[in-house]
């Protein structure tokens, strides 16, 4: 892995972390300032929303943009709708099946939904298919009016060579397991309200978010720290930074159209498992372990449509990995929510 340079200094505690998480750029300032009028973020209680959120708001407040920034989630953790409160994001509770809900909510110009469901879906799949197919059914409806940022996952895709630059927005669908079909279905809910109502859309097939509390990244480094074995299951995978994952997502919005614009959201190029392994070892000081073998195929995907109109996402994963060694040296908390990146079989 090419050396970048030195990172700036490690991130030493929640607080600091969140800041780092949601300072907007230049670019999400003045794509937020070409807007108007509020923000909602559907499903904005789990582990991107609240960062995404944050970052809305700042970019709000330098950009001189009116409106509000309305989290909307069950919020089963007071302390984290407290904080966005404290930031200056509205925040609403409720279930967004209710479609009580969901009628009572401001008729904004713009919207991301998070919303979904993945682990915990094999032995209560109905659940999964009604978050993930049935809710962005109801969402499209409500909210046609609106631009919105369909948040979906890589996993619609089948696995492609690797290493090698990973599927691309043209290659067709190929969902292994149940999860990956019901995240297919919500795509397909938004480009049946594009095609019968006009509705405009972006969908942004993520691959890992990286945070120091959870990601590909920390998993490596846990791992290696308790002298585990890094398994080699999924040889490659594709990692992003959280931050410029969000500040992406919301550049996006102006990319909105119907039918919905499609997008792999990542980083520039996949990563081989065993370098990034390696190099978490070099950072911790100690040798991985490595379990399985490297197959000649992995669930990645190519960026290279995002950099083409969005420009590359600027945090060098690099710094990422310095930062992540330093968080488990520090033993730091996380949210101890495992990826599971190298799943192969689609049940979660």
């Amino acid at each position: 892995m090419a050396a970048a340079p030195a990172p700036p200094a490690a991130v030493d505690d929640a607080a600091a972390l969140d800041e780092l998480l949601s300072r907007p750029s230049a670019a999400v300032i003045e794509s937020v300032g070409r807007g108007d009028g509020d923000l909602l973020v559907l499903g904005a209680g789990g582990k991107m929303g609240p960062t995404l959120a944050r970052m809305a708001r700042r970019a709000f407040d330098a950009a001189g943009r009116a409106g509000q920034v309305v989290a909307v989630s069950r919020f089963s953790d007071r302390a984290a709708r407290a904080a966005l409160e404290a930031a200056g994001v509205v925040t609403r509770t409720g279930d967004l099946l209710d479609p009580a809900l969901l009628r009572e909510l401001p008729d904004a110009p713009d919207v991301v939904f998070m919303a979904g469901r993945k682990f915990g879906s094999t032995g209560a799949e109905h659940l999964t298919w009604a978050m993930n197919a049935y809710l962005p059914g109801l969402v499209a409806a409500r909210f046609r009016q609106a631009r919105v940022a369909v948040f979906s996952t890589a996993a619609v895709y089948p696995f492609t060579a690797a290493p090698g630059p990973g599927a691309d927005e043209t290659l067709a669908p190929g969902p292994v397991g149940e999860y990956a079909q019901s995240c297919l279905a919500r795509e397909r809910m938004f480009e049946y309200a594009a095609h019968t109502q006009g509705a405009r859309a972006v969908t942004l097939r993520l691959s890992y978010a990286l945070d120091l509390r959870y990601g590909v990244a920390l998993d490596i480094a846990q791992a290696i720290a308790a002298r585990r074995p890094v398994a080699l299951a999924m040889g490659c995978a594709s990692v992003i930074w959280q931050g410029d994952a969000c500040d992406l997502a919301l550049r996006a919005l102006e990319l909105a159209q119907a039918p919905p614009c499609v997008l792999n959201l990542s980083g520039p190029q996949p990563v081989r498992v065993r370098g990034l392994a390696a190099r978490l070892g070099e950072l911790l000081g100690l040798d991985p372990v490595f379990q399985g073998q490297e197959t000649d195929t992995a669930l990645i995907v190519d960026c290279t449509r995002l950099v083409d109109l969005l420009g590359a996402p600027p945090t060098p994963l690099e710094h990422v990995l310095a930062w992540t060694a330093a968080w488990v040296r520090a033993r730091n908390p996380t949210l101890d929510k495992p990826t599971h990146f190298d799943v192969r079989d689609g049940r979660f």
